[in-house]
């Protein structure tokens, strides 16, 4: 099949274009959102897409079907990809220590050291943190870059940073989100010998014809600008930005994307479009043609950590790179039990629902409303009611 997605010849559903036009209307009027693209794919076609409001309010710029967003966790289920494709490959194990390509990150227990292996990076049940989750803990205090600030920092530097902090569990005894995409990121390159940004091209973008999703902006006229949250409408983020979310304060700096020094964040780096991501993440929804065999997805779709993030969030489980729903009536969501999801601080959200064929991507310029906020709700109660 063609990549990226194809729309299909007729719109099959009537309904589903209704309620879906009628979820984003709301949020644009409502303003809770500056602008948004949506795409819907069933059994690998478009079913609809839709972009809508204002990719840069400051400057009249409406939002296209190839606007380019700052990903934020989007990037997350890219360089997972890359990293199970080198899995399949045999150039990385799943239980190699992660010391074996990074032999100085070494970050230890409070009683002693402890040793990380790829599993734990790609299920987040490695003992590494977040700095936003605590305002004042060490992460903030030796200077952790979380992937989405810092320009010019390099990786070894925060490499070191973060080995310099204690391990907030033993590896594989609990889930907590955290860094361990950006610590995957340096194996990567460690392996491959090149930056994230090239090694993820040769294993994910480039096999699928993808041209606008990188760790660089390729063409900075469609690039949306960034806003967050505020009354009586977001805010334009400024060069450097502190959201306070329900995780912790979160910062940002926009223009980190524009820094060639700024290391390749394996856990926000990258920047891109719907239709790229619509692309990538529906390989995952076929089994993983071209990019990964059926037994790998399989393997990565399925609760991967244990049971221990059931702990933190009832009905939602961990596979690699992606939460998967285990109990949709504990969960509180109308999707299936193992729908895939995740999303991006920017102001993103996604799923994919394997029992429907439905891959979903919706992107926005909205922090924090287009990832967590009343939209997202709407939209998949908006599509769920139309199936």
């Amino acid at each position: 099949m063609s990549l990226p997605l194809e729309m299909a010849d007729a719109d099959t559903n009537p309904s589903l274009t209704a309620a879906v036009d009628a979820a984003i209307a709301s949020a644009l009027d409502d303003k809770r959102l500056v602008g948004t693209v949506v795409l819907i794919a069933r059994d690998g076609e478009i079913v609809h897409q839709r972009a809508a409001g204002l990719a840069d309010r400051e400057n009249g710029l409406a939002m296209r079907e190839d606007t380019i967003f700052r990903l934020a966790s989007i990037t997350k289920p890219i360089v997972t990809i890359a990293a199970m494709r080198l899995v399949e490959q045999g150039r990385i194990g799943l239980d190699d220590p992660v010391t074996r390509w990074l032999p100085d990150f070494r970050p230890r227990l409070p009683d002693g050291e402890a040793t990380i292996r790829i599993r734990h990076l790609l299920t987040h049940t490695s003992g590494l943190s977040y700095s936003f989750f605590e305002e004042d803990d060490a992460y903030a205090r030796a200077g952790v870059s979380d992937g989405l600030a810092e320009p010019g920092l390099t990786l070894a530097e925060n490499l070191r940073r973060i080995a310099s902090t204690p391990l907030r569990f033993a590896p594989g005894s609990d889930w907590q989100y955290s860094v361990a995409m950006d610590v995957l990121g340096g194996v990567i390159e460690a392996e491959m010998g090149v930056p994230l940004g090239e090694a993820v091209a040769d294993l994910v973008t480039k096999p699928l014809g993808l041209a606008d999703t990188a760790f660089s902006v390729r063409d900075r006229s469609r690039l949306a600008a960034a806003y967050m949250d505020a009354s009586p409408e977001p805010t334009l983020m400024g060069e450097t930005a502190l959201v306070m979310s329900l995780m912790g304060p979160i910062r940002f700096a926009p223009n980190r994307i524009f820094d060639p020094a700024s290391y390749h964040s394996g856990g926000a780096g990258m920047a891109g479009t719907a239709g790229d991501i619509l692309a990538i993440l529906d390989t995952i929804r076929r089994g993983g043609t071209p990019l990964l065999s059926t037994k790998t997805v399989r393997m990565m779709t399925t609760d991967q950590a244990a049971g221990q993030r059931q702990r933190h969030e009832p009905g939602s489980g961990f596979g690699f790179g992606w939460s998967v729903i285990t109990n949709p009536a504990e969960a509180g969501v109308p999707f299936p039990k193992g729908t895939l999801k995740w999303g991006g601080v920017y102001g993103h959200s996604w799923f994919i629902d394997l029992v429907n064929g439905l891959t979903v991507v919706a992107l926005t310029n909205t922090t924090l409303e287009g990832m967590w906020g009343k939209f997202t709700v709407d939209l998949r109660e908006a599509i769920y009611a139309a199936l």
